[in-house]
């Protein structure tokens, strides 16, 4: 797949979300459900952040027509305690058992201040800034976590245990912009090094190492290797917090566990979610919270700025420039990414206006 600009198509994001909601419909999703499979994956693409795209629907598809999905799951939330919430995601989709949870969250903090939420038998939920989003809109400072299949190796191993693992947060302001950050605890997503392997580009070496261990530049190598934490150690310990936190705790899967997400399409996934919803308010007035944080985003912005960057930009500010201009001139994607989605309509006799 060249980047050329005669490969890229700029789709209207309204047209992607009525497609798309079409295709997941015809694997026996209801119609709600559809649209927020399709909402979550949109949403990716319109803030480029693609490895989380459309370019998922050929695997999510996938394993929804091999039953590793419940396309109609069954969600159910226990309440334990004042402050936190359990959630069974009964084997449904990420995005669908995700906004259940922050359903959760929402009604736990808005009755104690606070709310820690954890989710087992879930799948992969697309970004987490989503679901951190989606808190932060009801005016909680919000963490959001997830664990995935073991593709990264702890710090000084080389056999993969820990997933990549995304992490995060969002914080309400005083303005229309929340801050909002969202990373995954290996030095770059893995769907990246599956973009770069479809591209036929090389990666750069830091990423990843192959079977035998040795930093590589191959995509293919790196697959079948495993990529490495951000930060060398001070990553791999945030990517087994979170293990501990969406897994080991809440009853998930994790470690080697847990089914290759794409390659092994024989079992169901059991990803665990944690989430974390504060209700700055509780700690004094609300005008006083974002009066200070004000302020303090306003030190933020005067700082000087360093050699070779016209300013500070605050965790969550590319994605929603990106988003506001694909929004307005359509949603750039590849022609591979459209002939994914097509062949997956196809394949349950879904006809498409794309």
């Amino acid at each position: 797949m060249s980047d050329s600009a005669s490969d890229i198509l700029r789709v209207p994001a309204e047209i992607l979300l009525r497609e798309t909601k079409k295709v997941f419909q015809g694997y026996g999703l209801p119609p709600d459900a559809a649209a927020c499979v399709a909402e979550a994956l949109i949403e990716a693409d319109l803030r480029g952040i693609h490895s989380h795209g459309l370019t998922r629907v050929p695997i999510y598809t996938e394993r929804l027509a091999r039953g590793l999905f419940n396309p109609r799951p069954d969600i159910r939330v226990a309440r334990n305690g004042s402050a936190v919430a359990a959630v069974d995601g009964d084997n449904g989709m990420g995005p669908v058992v995700g906004r259940r949870a922050v359903a959760a969250a929402v009604e736990v903090a808005l009755e104690a201040g606070c709310a820690a939420v954890g989710v087992r038998n879930s799948n992969h939920f697309g970004i987490a800034a989503l679901y951190a989003e989606r808190l932060v809109a009801r005016g909680f400072i919000a963490v959001v976590c997830s664990n995935a299949p073991p593709t990264m190796a702890p710090y000084g191993g080389r056999s993969a245990l820990f997933g990549t693992n995304p992490l995060a947060f969002g914080v309400p302001t005083p303005g229309d912009s929340p801050i909002l950050a969202d990373m995954a605890t290996s030095t770059v997503a893995r769907g990246k090094i599956i973009l770069a392997q479809q591209r036929g580009e090389e990666i750069p070496f830091g990423w990843a190492l192959d079977p035998d261990g040795r930093p590589t530049r191959d995509p293919e190598a790196a697959l079948q290797g495993v990529v490495l934490p951000f930060g060398e150690a001070k990553g791999s310990a945030i990517a087994l917090l979170i293990d501990i936190l969406a897994a080991v705790m809440t009853g998930a899967g994790f470690g080697t566990d847990l089914p290759d997400f794409y390659n092994d399409l024989d079992r169901p996934a059991n990803l665990g979610h944690f989430l974390l919803a504060i209700d700055p308010a509780r700690f004094g007035e609300r005008d006083r919270f974002l009066d200070r944080l004000g302020r303090y985003l306003t030190m933020i912005g005067d700082c000087p700025p360093a050699e070779g960057f016209a300013r500070v930009q605050l965790p969550g500010e590319i994605e929603a420039q990106k988003r506001r201009t694909h929004l307005s001139s359509g949603v750039p994607l590849s022609q591979d990414i459209l002939v994914g989605l097509r062949q997956a309509a196809r394949r349950v006799d879904v006809a498409l206006e794309l």
